[in-house]
């Protein structure tokens, strides 16, 4: 796959084109993930098809700006230089993605790659089989297989394409699966994004406006059956709000999907029997306040709260990825804080307060990949904003322009001029010391 680099004009028409066919594939694509995950056609559009095209478009109309030379100012001692930063493609490029949204975190990261004017080798999810089939679809409709490369299969196929040296790898998964993906970049020194996740939590300051939190967490956690890195893990209220805001839960959820979730069309199911068994193995029967209902034939959880939740409770130890929601309540702000910092640093952290200044200040003091005040997981909905996590939540970031200049190697270069030649950095250097002092101070 050594080929010359695409010109701006070239990449631009592409993802044009992949545009288009992605528009033209819609039915196919909603089809794979009602099949792959029981997604309804409006979520589809909502986290996947919708989200791409506008990335598409975002980036296209912007890529000429973010692609040109930068100038940059240049220190006296080095007159009459002048320095331009060039953002050049790293080469080849690995992308793996993961099942949860195999869709949109499959060609999403793809569109800043090729955008940057790399070569791309695309891993899709062997759990979302119907949605990778239809992913090569759109691949190879669009692109040529020395642009873009398809790669299907489970753990041996990810085996060997670790193996390979690659210019740059960008993995979205599981933190565990991260270390792998980051030790065997190691090996060839390979540059790299982790986007992997944590447990999200989602803080009911005791000025919010109960209701709306309950509407919004209920909305962005059950968003996907669950199944969304950036999704609501928990939730601490105030202990003496706890009713209430499990009771507006109770009230909003009824609303989204009527009185049997498993009738809603809206409601998508569990990705497969494994993660089913492991979330049902989750669940305290006697701290559930809504839901429990489950059908491993179905693949189907019902969103469930359970109440009274501490920290010590298995549904704690790790990321949930799935419709359970636990409710923690607290009666002291900053001991609940101090608790959150003692964990892993999450990939988002919601806070719903109508003291702007309190929940300002609290979005300040904890560390986290991105989040949002009086809203969960709408930050991605603005490219302008980059989208990456901290610590174990992972490494680097992408979305809009962040994604071109993640795929993008930075290169300096200092144009000096030849008419004039200064000899203060020549040998022999008797007498200069002093003059060099002046610059370099």
């Amino acid at each position: 796959m050594k080929n010359s680099v695409p010109t701006l004009e070239e990449r631009k028409l592409k993802l044009e084109r992949l545009k288009k066919v992605i528009l033209k594939k819609e039915v196919l694509i909603n089809k794979a993930l009602m099949d792959d995950l029981g997604k309804s056609h409006f979520e589809t559009y909502l986290t996947e098809v919708g989200f791409i095209i506008e990335e598409i478009s975002f980036v296209v109309k912007n890529l000429e700006n973010w692609a040109k030379p930068r100038r940059v100012s240049t220190p006296m001692n080095l007159f009459p230089a002048k320095s331009y930063i060039h953002p050049s493609p790293y080469g080849e490029v690995l992308i793996m993605s993961p099942w949860n949204y195999p869709f949109q975190l499959c060609i999403g990261p793809m569109i800043g790659a090729l955008a940057a004017g790399n070569r791309v080798v695309l891993k899709p999810s062997e759990f979302a089989p119907h949605t990778a089939r239809v992913v090569r679809e759109v691949i190879e409709e669009t692109y040529k297989p020395n642009e873009v490369k398809i790669v299907e299969g489970g753990v041996s196929e990810t085996q060997e394409l670790l193996k390979q040296k690659f210019d740059y790898i960008f993995f979205t998964g599981s933190t565990p699966v991260g270390k792998i993906v980051m030790k065997a970049a190691a090996e060839h020194l390979t540059p790299l994004t982790l986007e992997l996740g944590g447990k999200s939590p989602c803080l009911i300051e005791e000025s919010a406006n109960i209701d709306l939190a309950a509407k919004r967490c209920a909305w962005g956690k059950f968003l996907n059956a669950g199944q969304t890195c950036v999704a609501p893990d928990y939730v601490l209220v105030p202990k003496k709000y706890q009713h209430d805001f499990i009771d507006r839960l109770n009230f909003h959820l009824k609303n989204f999907y009527g009185d049997s979730p498993a009738g809603s069309p809206d409601y998508p199911r569990i990705v497969n029997e494994k993660h089913f068994d492991r979330l049902e193995q989750l669940l305290i029967p006697a701290k559930i306040a809504i839901g429990g209902e489950t059908s491993r034939e179905n693949k189907f959880i019902s969103p469930t709260v359970m109440k009274d939740v501490s920290w010590s409770d298995e549904v704690m130890q790790d990321e949930i990825f799935g419709p359970i929601l636990p409710v923690i309540p607290y009666e002291d702000l900053d001991e609940a804080l101090e608790e959150v910092a003692k964990h892993s640093k999450p990939l988002a952290f919601y806070v719903f307060s109508e003291n702007s200044k309190k929940a300002e200040k609290i979005m300040q003091d904890m560390s986290f990949g991105g989040g949002c005040i009086n809203d969960t997981i709408m930050h991605l909905g603005n490219p302008n904003l980059p989208f990456g996590g901290v610590g174990a939540s992972g490494m680097g970031s992408y979305h809009g322009q962040r994604s071109f200049e993640t795929f993008s190697h930075m290169k300096s270069v200092l144009v000096q001029k030849t008419k004039v030649d200064i000899p203060l950095r020549y040998p022999p250097y008797n007498g200069k010391l002093s003059w060099l002092k002046m610059f370099l101070r």
